[in-house]
């Protein structure tokens, strides 16, 4: 077993489930050590209990100030963070929900700029930080205009805080649709339909795993070279 992030403490706001938690075990794996937060506190514990004695953890809501910083303050040093947590939902362009066409970027965006943020006194100069966008921000689909925008805005802002943090690393993860907790918890029917609509525009045919965007994350994070770069596990989607 590869030790790549030995003597490493990695940060993931959203790592109680899905690709965070993924991303977490692969850092245990790997002789890391990880500090994961959630919105829930069953799953946190959950959580804590599969990562074992080198995972440590607190709720967290990442679109809050004062839990970003109750979040990160025990920590003496972070080497990596990753953002992966959000919680949002989708409007088309014309919709008058203010709160529903502004989500993606109160839940999405900005939580992940603020989440940065709030690390940043934490993060090493040698450290590196991944966000998490999404497939729509390179190849937008009719009726998501916001969310679109949203991952679009997010990768510019690997880009830019790539420049604002060097020596640091920021890079932005791009999946597709990924068969995830997320999607395990919406009817069957709705599910069926969506990952077979994204498999006919994708290239390879199908939906993606959450273990392969985690190798995607820790690709990254461990990859010294790489900085201010999407990387996209999409499966092909961006190229039709």
């Amino acid at each position: 077993m590869s030790n790549t992030f030995s003597q490493q403490r990695v940060a993931i706001v959203g790592g109680t489930s899905g690709i965070g938690l993924a991303v977490a075990q692969r850092v245990v794996q790997q002789g890391g050590q990880v500090h994961v937060g959630g919105r829930s506190p069953q799953r946190l514990s959950a959580a804590l209990e599969q990562l074992g004695p080198a995972a440590t953890g607190a709720t967290v809501d990442s679109s809050d100030a004062d839990s970003l910083t109750r979040f990160f303050s025990p920590l003496p040093a972070i080497d990596h963070l990753f953002t992966p947590g959000a919680s949002y939902s989708v409007a088309p362009f014309g919709s008058e929900d203010v709160a529903q066409v502004e989500s993606p970027f109160r839940q999405k965006f900005w939580p992940q700029y603020w989440a940065v943020h709030h690390a940043l006194a934490k993060l090493s100069p040698s450290g590196s930080v991944v966000l998490m966008s999404g497939g729509a921000g390179a190849r937008p689909l009719p009726g998501v205009a916001s969310y679109a925008a949203c991952n679009s805005a997010i990768e510019g802002l690997g880009r830019a805080l790539a420049i604002d943090l060097a020596p640091r690393r920021v890079n932005t993860v791009s999946p597709g649709t990924i068969d995830s907790p997320l999607w395990r918890g919406r009817p069957a029917a709705a599910r069926e339909a969506a990952y077979a609509g994204f498999a006919a525009i994708s290239t390879l045919g199908r939906v993606g795993t959450v273990e392969e965007v985690a190798d995607a994350v820790v690709f990254l994070m461990g990859n010294g070279f790489m900085s201010g770069t999407t990387l996209f596990a999409d499966g092909g989607y961006t190229l039709r």
